[in-house]
């Protein structure tokens, strides 16, 4: 009897408190290191290394990222970076596995989960998206085979760890990537947010400093440079993942394939050139986001000189603060119940109209290509002439900026 009472007080012991016996705080921290651990195999390995090729990593952390996934996720390989692939080929259409433009933010902040394991079914999406992920002997044989074994053996570990904790902890760490990567980035990441880049989606940042989610916050970056391995751009954006990679690429675990173009200006040439025209075309991304705080900019001195006017510029005000908020973006990304009011704006003012259009004219020199080489240097040469005549102090500074680019 004795002994039975003493077995049970033993195993009410072990359920109220572990092998550990750990407190409450260490509890939360266990919890918090694992999620975070998971973050990173995701966006090092999964997202940065498999699906965009960002980074090669030795053979030592992807073993560990496969381990950690399978153990904390169940998630397979090929299945994940078939489906992101898919994402960024059909972004924003009916074809998109996970958006929110195309399926309605609620859904896939709801049921993003469901929503990627439905693609993951998709034997085509597989096949044309799958290529080039692991397919050794211990993909083949157990992280592909055994999916639900993974994440059984984390929580028998975390029960013997914790006690009746355990399944508490185990449970965060099953939803963290649901939650995270499945709602905020593929859910939020494309309706809400600030962007640095008119990206060709509706991708945003999420938040400048990259923590909990391991630099994904940043996806209207990412979106603009998928290939990336850094996903910070501004001084300001902070993405842990990438002190991460540049830890183990000191390390000489990590070789980084590439990072974001970064805009040089040097002296000032007589006239543009091919090699102003390649530096341009490389980073016309930052080239527009620059030009479009120029017009934001403009916008803001007509408000402040409506302003000046009185009662009587009153509705013309109001007009202008919308194109202030709305006139730098690309015309169909401004919201149709807007974009009347913008266009009085830009009507109202010439310099604004100006800028809008030369704008565009700017922009034809990398999405016209029935144009040769030569042709595309004259016209910008044309397109900078056109600007230091123009009288408008923003596109004078611009194009003289345009001539001290080179690549």
């Amino acid at each position: 009897m004795n002994e039975m009472m003493s077995l049970w007080n033993g195993l009410v012991a072990w359920l109220a408190g572990g092998l550990v016996e750990a407190s409450w705080w260490q509890i939360v921290l266990y919890t918090l290191a694992t999620t975070h651990i998971t973050i990173a195999a995701v966006t090092i390995f999964l997202h940065r290394s498999q699906a965009h090729r960002a980074l090669d990593l030795h053979a030592i952390p992807s073993h560990f990222f496969r381990l950690w996934l399978w153990l904390g996720t169940g998630m397979v390989t090929k299945e994940w970076v078939a489906i992101h692939r898919k994402h960024h080929a059909k972004c924003e259409t009916q074809d998109d596995p996970h958006s929110p433009v195309a399926h309605g933010i609620k859904t896939v902040l709801l049921t993003g989960s469901e929503l990627y394991r439905a693609e993951a079914k998709n034997q085509e999406t597989l096949s044309k998206f799958g290529h080039g992920t692991p397919d050794d002997w211990m993909e083949r044989n157990v992280y592909s085979r055994f999916t639900w074994q993974g994440v059984g053996i984390m929580l028998i570990l975390n029960l013997m760890l914790f006690g009746a904790a355990g399944l508490t902890v185990w449970a965060v760490q099953m939803l963290w990537i649901p939650i995270t990567a499945a709602g905020i980035i593929n859910g939020l990441g494309h309706w809400w947010g600030y962007r640095n880049f008119e990206a060709p989606d509706a991708s945003t940042n999420v938040s400048p400093w990259g923590i909990i989610i391991g630099g994904e916050e940043l996806h209207n970056n990412h979106h603009t440079y998928p290939t990336s391995a850094k996903l910070s751009v501004k001084k300001y954006e902070f993405d842990i993942g990438w002190a991460y990679i540049r830890a183990l690429e000191m390390m000489g675990l990590a070789k980084v394939r590439k990072t974001p173009p970064m805009l040089k200006l040097g002296n000032i040439k007589p006239v543009a050139d091919s090699k102003t025209l390649e530096a341009l075309i490389a980073n016309r991304y930052e080239v527009m986001a620059k030009y479009a705080r120029d017009l934001r900019v403009a916008c803001a001195t007509e408000v402040k000189r409506l302003k000046a006017e009185g009662a009587g510029a009153n509705a013309k005000l109001a007009n202008m603060r919308l194109a202030r908020r709305w006139l730098h973006r690309d015309a169909d990304k401004i919201p149709s119940h807007v974009k009347a009011a913008v266009e009085s704006a830009r009507d109202q003012s010439p310099a604004l109209a100006k800028l809008v259009a030369m704008r565009e004219e700017l922009r034809s020199l990398w999405t016209r290509t029935n144009v040769s080489a030569e042709q595309l240097v004259a016209d910008l040469q044309a397109w900078c002439k056109k600007a230091e005549e123009s009288g408008i102090a923003a596109l004078q500074e611009f194009a003289l900026k345009l001539r001290a680019a080179h690549a």
